[in-house]
């Protein structure tokens, strides 16, 4: 197979194991002779699918039966309004502004209630994770929201905030499963699958039981949380194949040995192309400070616009490819999710340092 490495930032790689062995059932799921793209979400083998995700998500977690796991659609975009529509009950919400997607969750918030700001990076051009100290809460707040990775710009939360108690809410779409994690500490996370685990169309939230007793019941059926887990996310039909190719993810995860193996594993990966800029005397540079870099988008620039234009078109020469920054940063990006293999990181750091030397 004439397969690139996939640096895109979502929809991005999915492991190849995955990919085959969704091929193999494509055509005839279960000897159902359906494929799983055909066959009813009502079905037994539907159901098997959908509660073997619930159950193996809460494994990986590591949490109980305090929490559930809701399969939506949407994206992330949609819990922006979601999360402060079920849960504000007319109070205000802390969030913390760490790049473009979580400040577009707070100016979703702010269209339904007051908001606080508890912190933000702008200032700093999202270079930075804000410390503990340096996070002004409201022990009165119905949440804290933060954005644990900042796909753009490449910082990441190497920290849990304490808050006093206050409901923490966390969009996890582009580092979750990443690493170990304690989950306990969430009263609700939220990810787009695209990036982490599995197609894009599938939004996972993990949420406390706790908080779906809280949901007012004037709002729209679907826009309630405690309506989809009533229904175990089949109140309305779901993203069945990406449901189904979701499940074959977290299978595959967990064989690898699960978050303690993905987590080294992700930093071995990550510190290969870091390792690339740190030494090559600023030809490369960084966005973000050392101590908030993400594991999972690292972020830099060439000397000169030229230049990075040079280095695109010859790193997709080599299958290298995904690569360009995002449009409102430019520059370059390694996405390096979980299926992101040792070699591909292995060779985007040898072009690096050949095109530094050419270059340089």
């Amino acid at each position: 197979m004439d397969r690139v490495y996939n640096f895109n930032p979502g929809p991005a790689a999915l492991p190849l194991a995955v990919l085959e062995k969704a091929h193999s059932t494509f055509l005839n799921y279960r000897d159902t002779g359906m494929s799983v793209l055909e066959i009813s979400h009502r079905s037994k083998e539907f159901e098997e699918i959908i509660y073997s995700a619930e159950a193996l998500f809460k494994e990986l977690a590591g949490v109980g039966d305090d929490y559930r796991v809701l399969f939506l659609q949407g994206g992330a975009s949609l819990q922006f309004s979601m999360i402060p529509l079920n849960f504000l009950r007319g109070k205000s919400a802390d969030y913390v502004l760490t790049g473009q997607f979580a400040e577009k969750a707070y100016e979703e918030a702010k269209k339904i209630a007051e908001i606080r700001v508890a912190a933000t990076t702008a200032a700093q051009n999202f270079t930075e994770i804000p410390r503990q100290n340096e996070l002004a809460l409201d022990r009165d707040a119905a949440y804290l929201h933060i954005t644990t990775n900042n796909t753009i710009f490449g910082t990441e939360w190497h920290y849990i905030p304490e808050t006093c108690g206050v409901p923490l809410i966390a969009d996890m779409s582009s580092d979750i499963f990443s690493r170990p994690l304690d989950y306990s500490k969430f009263a609700l996370v939220y990810a787009g699958a695209q990036k982490n685990l599995g197609p894009a169309g599938v939004t996972v939230v993990l949420i406390r039981k706790e908080l779906l007793e809280q949901v007012p019941s004037s709002l729209p059926s679907m826009l309630r949380y405690d309506i989809y887990a009533k229904n175990d996310s089949l109140y309305n039909t779901p993203p069945t194949f990406g449901v189904y190719l979701l499940k074959l993810v977290l299978e595959w995860l967990k064989e690898k040995g699960g978050l303690a193996y993905i987590g080294k594993f992700n930093a071995e990966k990550a510190a290969l192309i870091y390792e690339g800029i740190d030494s090559s005397n600023n030809f490369y540079q960084g966005h973000a400070r050392q101590d908030s870099r993400s594991l999972m988008n690292i972020t830099f620039r060439l000397p000169t616009a030229e230049l990075e234009k040079q280095f695109l078109t010859q790193a997709a020469a080599v299958k290298l490819v995904g690569l360009k920054g995002h449009r409102s940063v430019g520059g370059i990006r390694a996405s390096v999710y979980n299926a992101m293999s040792s070699e591909g990181c292995e060779k985007l750091a040898e072009f690096m340092e050949r095109f530094r030397k050419h270059h340089g």
